[in-house]
C-alpha cells in the first residue's frame, strides 16, 4: 500500500535530492561472539523486515508528492569488503530498499538504514528482533500504523499555536564562532570523527541531556558567541510507536544567552524550562512554523542528539551503536549515546570549518569536569569568557526595489506579452492559494516550504511539460526566476 511521507520525512527527501550523500545512512555494526549461522542470519534479517515493512519501501515521486511504496525487492544478506564499503554505499530511493544488511570478514555484521525509515531509537528495536529471529523465535506481528498521517493530525491541531510560539523566538541561527573562525555550514559534507567517553556530572533536578546541553551552550558562549543556537535532534514518539521501526523525530533549534554570572545550575535549570516548552510542539517542523525558512539539511551550524542505550548486552554480540556514516549535517554533530557503563560522544565535523577538532572536545571535557566540582560555580568561574565576537557582515543589496504600484504594473505587462511567464505564476497562485503573486516575490517570503516547491515543480511538468530542479529552483525562487531558468 503506497503512503504518504511525514513532515520529517519529506524534508529529508528534498535533503537526499540537494546531495546529502552519506548524511542520512545509520549504520548498526555488531561484532558478533562467533561465525554465524549464515542461513539462519539471512531469515533472522528478513523476519525483521516483514515485522518493519517501512524497511522494505522505497519512494515514488513521479506525482511531484513522494510516496512510500513496496521496494523492487527485500533486502538479503549480503557480503561487503569494509566497514566503509557497507556503510557507504548509496541507497537508490526510487527502487529500495531502504536497509541493507551485510557481512564483513566472518562475525561483523552490519545493518545500515536510511534516516527516512529509521531513527536512533529504532536501532535498539532492530538489534532486539534480530537477536531474537536468529534465536529461533517467531516476531510478533507489529500493530499496523500510519504514522504520516496521524501525525498530521496532530501537526495541524498544534500549528496555530506554534506559530505563535515561534515567531516570538529567533530561529534562523547565525554562524558560530570558535578559536580562529567561524561554523558556518547548514549542508552536509563529508566528516572526520573523533569518539571518546563523556562524563556528564549529575545534577539534581536536570537529566543528562539538559546538563549536556547547558554545557556545550556554555563553551560555546565563552567562544565569544553572544547568542548560542544549537539544533536538537528530539523524539516524537507516541506510546502508541513504541516498538516501532521508523523516523520519529524532529530537529528543532535552542537559544541562549549566557551570562557569565550566573552559576551553571541556574542557567542549566533556565534552559530546562524553555526546553519544556520547546517539547509542547516538538512534533512541527519549523518550516511549517515559520514562514520564510529555506531548506537546508541541517538548523544550525551546530547540533546535538542524545539517547539512552539499552541495559544489557545484546545476545548478538558487541554493538557499536555509534558507528560512523562519514557525513555531517552542519559543521558539527554531537552524538551521545548513554548507557549503564557510561556516556559515549561522538563528534562528528567538518575538517574544512574545524580544523582544531581536539580542542574543542578538550575545553568541553574540562568543562564537564569543573561543573562536576562546582555545579553552583559562575559560568566564568568555570571557563574563560572571550570578548563578544561578530561575523563579517554579508553584502549589503545594491539593487533598487521599485514601488509596489509600479511593480505590480510592470509584472502584469510582463505575464501579458510572455504566456509562459502567466502560465507559471498561474500555476504559483493555485499551489498558494493566493493572488496575486508579483514576479520577483521569493516564494519563501510568500510561506512557501519544500512540499509547495515539489507541488509546483510536478505541476509545472504535468501541464507545461517543464522540468527544474530543486537546487536551481532554490536559487531562482521566484517566478521571473524560474522562468529564466527553463529557458537556458
Amino acid at each position: 500500500m503506497n503512503r504518504q511521507l511525514s513532515f520529517t520525512q519529506h524534508g529529508m527527501w528534498i535533503a537526499a535530492r540537494m546531495g546529502a550523500g552519506t548524511a542520512y545512512h545509520m549504520p548498526i555494526v555488531i561484532a558478533l561472539d562467533a561465525a554465524p549461522d549464515r542461513g539462519a542470519l539471512a531469515k533472522a534479517c528478513r523476519a525483521v523486515v516483514e515485522r518493519h515493512p517501512l524497511l522494505g519501501c522505497a519512494l515514488d515521486d513521479t506525482g511531484g508528492d513522494p510516496v512510500l511504496v513496496p521496494a523492487a525487492q527485500l533486502p538479503a544478506l549480503e557480503e561487503a569488503g569494509s566497514l566503509a564499503e557497507a556503510v557507504t554505499r548509496p541507497f537508490d530511493l526510487r527502487t529500495g530498499p531502504l536497509v541493507r544488511f551485510a557481512l564483513v570478514g566472518e562475525d561483523t555484521l552490519v545493518a545500515v538504514a536510511h534516516h527516512l525509515v529509521f531513527d536512533g531509537a529504532s536501532k535498539d528495536v532492530l538489534v532486539a528482533d534480530l537477536a531474537a529471529a536468529y534465536e529461533g523465535a517467531v516476531l510478533p506481528e507489529s500493530e499496523p500504523a500510519d504514522h504520516a498521517a496521524e501525525q498530521r493530525e496532530r501537526v495541524a491541531a498544534l500549528l496555530p499555536e506554534a506559530a505563535v510560539f515561534w515567531a516570538g523566538r529567533r530561529h534562523e541561527a547565525a554562524d558560530t564562532a570558535i578559536p580562529g573562525g567561524f561554523l558556518r555550514s547548514r549542508g552536509a559534507a563529508a566528516a572526520d570523527v573523533l569518539e571518546l567517553p563523556l562524563g556528564i556530572p549529575e545534577i539534581e533536578g536536570l537529566t543528562p541531556f539538559e546538563v549536556l546541553v547547558a554545557a556545550v551552550h556554555t563553551l560555546l558562549a565563552s567562544y565569544g558567541n553572544p547568542e548560542v543556537v544549537t539544533a536538537l535532534d528530539l523524539s516524537t514518539r507516541t506510546p502508541r510507536e513504541a516498538g516501532h521501526i521508523g523516523p520519529y523525530v524532529n530537529e528543532l533549534p535552542l537559544a541562549s544567552r549566557p551570562s557569565g554570572s550566573t552559576p551553571f545550575a541556574d542557567f542549566a535549570a533556565a534552559l530546562r524550562a524553555e526546553l519544556r516548552e520547546v517539547y509542547r510542539y516538538r512534533e512541527v517542523p519549523l518550516a511549517r512554523a515559520v514562514p520564510g525558512l529555506r531548506p537546508h539539511t541541517a538548523l544550525a551550524p551546530v547540533s546535538i542528539s542524545y539517547r539512552r542505550l539499552p541495559q544489557g548486552r545484546s545476545p548478538l554480540g558487541e554493538v557499536s551503536w555509534l558507528a560512523f556514516n562519514h557525513s555531517v549535517r552542519g559543521a558539527l554533530q554531537l552524538q551521545v549515546a548513554h548507557g549503564p557503563d557510561g556516556a559515549l560522544a561522538s563528534l562528528r565535523y567538518d575538517p574544512l570549518e574545524l580544523p582544531a577538532a581536539g580542542r574543542l572536545v578538550d575545553d568541553l571535557t574540562r568543562l564537564l569536569t569543573a561543573i562536576a566540582a562546582g555545579p553552583r560555580r559562575r559560568l566564568a568561574d568555570l571557563v574563560d569568557f572571550a570578548a563578544p565576537v561578530e561575523p563579517p557582515p554579508a553584502a549589503a543589496a545594491t539593487v533598487p526595489t521599485p514601488a509596489p504600484a509600479a511593480q505590480d504594473a510592470e509584472d502584469d505587462a510582463l505575464a501579458a506579452a510572455d504566456p509562459l511567464v502567466a502560465q507559471v505564476r498561474e500555476i504559483w497562485e493555485q499551489v498558494l492559494e493566493q493572488s496575486p503573486i508579483g514576479l520577483h516575490d521569493d516564494i519563501f517570503d510568500l510561506g512557501g516550504h519544500s512540499l509547495t516547491i515539489t507541488r509546483i515543480i510536478a505541476r509545472m511538468q504535468e501541464q507545461l511539460g517543464l522540468e527544474i530542479g530543486l537546487d536551481d529552483f532554490f536559487d531562482h525562487s521566484t517566478v521571473a526566476g524560474v522562468v529564466a531558468v527553463v529557458r537556458r
